[in-house]
């Protein structure tokens, strides 16, 4: 009985100082700095879960998110003198746009009504030919990232001329960009034969390595515009340097009929044979793309990106989404150019066209649904580009890459599913605040990387350029 009673008053002997111990001395878990905490939004997070969190707070340290989830989490294991507040807004991943010619915002609306080989025959190569140079080509591009910043687009995939010029626009714009090169089998406004467009092309690939912006790529135009020696140089060049490959893939329903007719096979059938198909290629457009076609580009790994509102303006057809889907192909969304395959280059437009088109050809209302749409324009348009491990998403250690959408709008109440509203009832001018890599790149609408009023000038300078080249009045 004695032990018993000594062991318990030393124990409470050896307790007392640390009952009396002040709680200003106590250890307190320290909070890690870092650069920014964006606070309070309703973050739509497009991870494996489809997490959407209420009062969602985002730590981001560096070009990186560190840590992601409500806000009384975060906010106990981390600290900034930087907050951004996003209270009563939605926090989105940034938008993807999977398929552009930027420039081209500069001959917008040149040609309209018209079939995709008359407007590219007739009308664009023409004006290419009179007006592209690497000065038309920077102010188009500076138009072009002025539009689809204000629309939510932090990523896009270019196909153009002087990709060079479009490259270091786009890093001065502080945006995120997978730019190829076109090569086309005549001559161009860049380079007047093929050898002069492979090495130009190698050039820009050397340039750019290792950019944390801008992934240089390899764009051979198109089957129907490049011959199998050019195709096979190309990809070997694009595969030899590591490099994306971009290509136009059954876009009309003529560019297959004239394979089948000149090669036997489809367009992606033909590819295949060359040994072109890979998980390195990105393929704009294929619509025009069978059931063999469609296990073709599914087994390769290939990205394909949709653009519904030029295939549909330019009648080119209906891209068979829902099979590629269901067939597991890297499927995103993009709007194409601006100068008639399309006239803007807003995706958030883009994806409330890519769901209805779907429904009304099938005739059903879920062939394609509001949150599927979404994904094509954020973590399937990641897939789609082979960049998923980095964008695309709202998770710890990819980058910060994010829009806030103000929902203090007509249209952006009452809030009751959070990805109809984005896709049905959202619009472009509601995005409130662009950040890339942990920059800030628009916030409260303005942009904060171009002088919008000056490009706003030369875009109408180039117009009556453009108009004087072709005789038009």
């Amino acid at each position: 009985m004695c032990c018993a009673l000594l062991n318990r008053l030393l124990l409470v002997s050896c307790l007392l100082p640390l009952c009396l111990t002040p709680l200003s001395m106590r250890a307190v878990p320290q909070k890690r700095h870092v650069d920014l905490l964006v606070v309070g939004g309703i973050v739509v997070t497009m991870d494996a879960e489809r997490r959407v969190i209420e009062n969602g707070t985002l730590a981001i340290d560096g070009d990186t998110i560190v840590a992601i989830g409500p806000r009384a989490d975060v906010e106990t294991r981390f600290i900034s003198s930087r907050r951004l507040d996003a209270t009563g807004k939605l926090v989105l991943p940034g938008l993807i746009n999977g398929h552009t010619h930027a420039p081209m915002t500069l001959l917008r609306g040149l040609a309209d009504d018209a079939s995709l080989h008359d407007w590219l025959n007739n009308y664009i190569f023409p004006a290419e030919a009179r007006n592209v140079t690497p000065d038309f080509v920077a102010w188009g591009t500076r138009l072009a990232d002025l539009e689809m910043m204000h629309s939510g687009v932090t990523t896009y995939a270019d196909m153009y001329y002087f990709e060079d010029d479009i490259a270091r626009e786009t890093k001065a714009a502080g945006m995120r960009g997978v730019l190829a090169e076109t090569i086309i089998g005549f001559p161009a406004p860049d380079n007047k034969d093929f050898a002069h467009a492979l090495a130009y092309t190698e050039k820009f690939l050397n340039h750019w390595k290792g950019d944390p912006l801008i992934h240089a790529a390899v764009g051979p135009h198109s089957v129907y515009t490049c011959s199998k020696d050019l195709l096979a140089e190309s990809a070997e060049l694009a595969r030899r340097y590591h490099a994306p490959i971009l290509i136009h893939l059954s876009e009309s329903k003529p560019e297959v009929d004239e394979s089948r007719a000149k090669y036997g096979v489809s367009p992606a059938a033909y590819l295949d044979e060359l040994g072109f198909l890979g998980a390195d290629v990105l393929a704009a457009h294929c619509i025009w793309v069978d059931g063999h076609d469609v296990a073709l580009l599914a087994r390769h790994d290939v990205g394909c990106v949709h653009n519904p509102s030029s295939n549909m303006l330019l009648a080119s057809g209906v891209a068979p989404v829902t099979q590629m889907i269901a067939a597991g192909v890297r499927l995103g969304l993009g709007t194409d150019g601006s100068a008639g395959g399309n006239h803007d280059l807003d995706l958030m437009e883009e994806m409330p066209r890519a769901a209805e088109l779907q429904k009304v050809t099938h005739r059903d209302p879920q062939a394609l649904l509001a949150e599927q749409a979404f994904a094509m324009a954020t973590i399937d348009g990641a897939r789609a580009l082979h960049m998923e491990d980095q964008v695309g998403s709202l998770e710890p250690g990819k980058k910060a890459d994010l829009v806030l959408l103000n929902l203090d709008t007509p249209d952006g109440v009452p809030l009751y599913n959070v990805y109809s509203q984005i896709v049905y009832a959202l619009k472009a001018r509601d995005v409130e605040t662009v950040m890339i890599g942990g920059r800030m790149i628009m916030e409260n609408r303005r942009i904060l990387t171009i002088d919008e009023a000056e490009v706003l000038h030369k875009a109408r300078e180039y117009g009556d350029r453009v108009r004087k080249s072709l005789d038009l009045h």
